[in-house]
């Protein structure tokens, strides 16, 4: 079984990827901050999931992460506007960032490469 492990504060959105993760027999677990994220990494996870709108410094927790899990598969999500906040996370060390829409569109492709 894969995992992943993700920074959002928005309930309904985590509902929404909680059930897609449990339909393609991914375990999924939500972090409010960056620390309890870190915690949450073991046993190993091969994907970690940012909005980059929550409310827990999302881009100083992909620099600690990037700084300490080179490998790590990190995706992060935004609003389609928010240009200087996506060039962020991706000088931070975001794998992929990509619009809330195409991150939606896309949920069951994006989990399917935390499976084993």
């Amino acid at each position: 079984m894969g995992r992943v492990v993700a920074l959002m504060d928005d309930l309904f959105f985590q509902m929404k990827v909680a059930e897609t993760a449990k339909h393609l027999g991914v375990e999924f677990k939500v972090a409010a901050n960056g620390d309890i994220l870190a915690t949450l990494l073991a046993p190993p996870t091969k994907l970690v999931i940012v909005d980059l709108n929550s409310k827990s410094e999302p881009v100083a927790t992909i620099a600690r992460l990037r700084a300490t899990q080179k490998e790590l598969s990190i995706v992060s999500f935004l609003s389609h506007v928010q240009v200087d906040l996506a060039a962020q996370a991706k000088a931070a060390g975001s794998s992929e960032v990509l619009p809330r829409s195409l991150f939606t569109q896309n949920l069951a492709k994006i989990l399917a490469t935390a499976k084993d």
